[in-house]
């Protein structure tokens, strides 16, 4: 809805980023409903049902997150006919970094061979990955730098508790990795954000320990500390109230009205989370991406799997206005209004 407090993203007044380039990466291990109903009491109907998930992918024990991140950057990079050494800034969004430090950007740039190149990790939920966009954007954006590579990726698997059912059968792993490049003459890119972050929901969604409060022990490995805790209620009606807002807030105050849309990208937690917010935006079903059947909650890494799909489903074209929403642990709630440009 267009009102005079709007901007007027088609006549941009400084240099805007785009993104060039897209590679996702997911494990080749599959873990089933039929797999999980032998390790814990649950069954296929009832996780289809309540999540819209019937597989998930699982990174095999040895390997961690920078290690899907680095491929997805590889595929990214190779789509674009470019080298690692090309890229200035790596900036990564996960949960599940490797380890506390080096950063898991660390992790990256030395396992592409991106010499020369800095970078840091964004700690935000599932909204990692449109946080570390617009980071990645502004650094564009400012002149700094002109190949940003934007990675989201988790490793859930390491943080889940097989034995607690209604958690385990959400998370799987994966990654994707964007590149952003300035936004030619007559290109639009990356539009708008609208972020927001609320602790006081941290007790509903954590891993309580690991960090400088409540440090490895054996006592807090006992309690089962490590693994992710979640009241799945008060999330479900936190990301269904706060994506919608977020979305509705970024279109609005860009002009744009739901139909000039040409996909909805939402982070894959819960299909019912994804219709609940669809609905609330009025966006057609055949407009909305969903690929939670195929890899379960990957956390930061949805996003741009499911831009993977979109376009393998020819639902992502460029010049199409594009949005994406995330809300995740903190609470932290984000979404992005871009052109598609590639």
């Amino acid at each position: 809805m267009s009102s005079s407090s709007s901007k007027d993203f088609r006549s941009p007044v400084c240099t805007r980023a785009k993104i060039s380039a897209l590679g996702t990466y997911v494990p080749p291990k599959v873990l089933t409903n039929a797999d999980l109903e032998k390790m814990v009491e649950t069954n296929d109907e009832w996780i289809v049902s309540r999540t819209g998930i019937k597989e998930r992918h699982i990174l095999e024990k040895g390997q961690g997150t920078s290690d899907m991140a680095a491929e997805a950057a590889r595929r990214c990079l190779a789509a674009r006919g470019i080298e690692a050494s090309d890229v200035e800034a790596i900036v990564v969004g996960t949960v599940t970094p490797d380890m506390l430090f080096p950063s898991t950007a660390c992790l990256v740039q030395t396992k592409i061979g991106a010499h020369g190149a800095w970078g840091f990790d964004v700690s935000a939920g599932c909204c990692g990955f449109v946080f570390a966009l617009q980071a990645g954007a502004k650094l564009v954006e400012s002149g700094a730098h002109k190949k940003v590579l934007v990675i989201g990726g988790d490793a859930n698997s390491t943080i889940v508790n097989y034995k607690d059912r209604t958690t385990c059968v959400l998370f799987g792993d994966g990654a994707g990795a964007v590149l952003l490049e300035p936004a030619g003459e007559g290109e639009i890119g990356l539009i708008d954000f609208v972020h927001e972050i609320d602790g006081s929901g941290g007790p509903a969604l954590n891993l309580a320990a690991g960090g400088s409060l409540n440090p490895a022990s054996a006592e807090t490995v006992a309690a089962g500390m490590h693994f992710i805790h979640q009241d799945g209620q008060t999330v479900y009606k936190f990301a269904v109230r706060k994506m919608a807002e977020a979305t509705v807030k970024v279109l609005e105050r860009n002009g744009v009205e739901g139909k000039e849309l040409g996909c909805f990208i939402p982070h894959q937690a819960n299909k019912r989370i994804i219709t609940a917010t669809a609905d609330r935006l009025g966006m057609e079903e055949d407009r909305v991406i969903i690929n939670i059947e195929k890899y379960g909650n990957t956390s930061a890494g949805t996003i741009p799997l499911a831009m993977g799909t979109a376009l393998e489903q020819g639902k992502l074209k460029k010049g199409d206005l594009v949005l994406l929403a995330a809300a995740g642990a903190g609470f932290t709630v984000g979404a992005a209004l871009l052109r598609w440009e590639i």
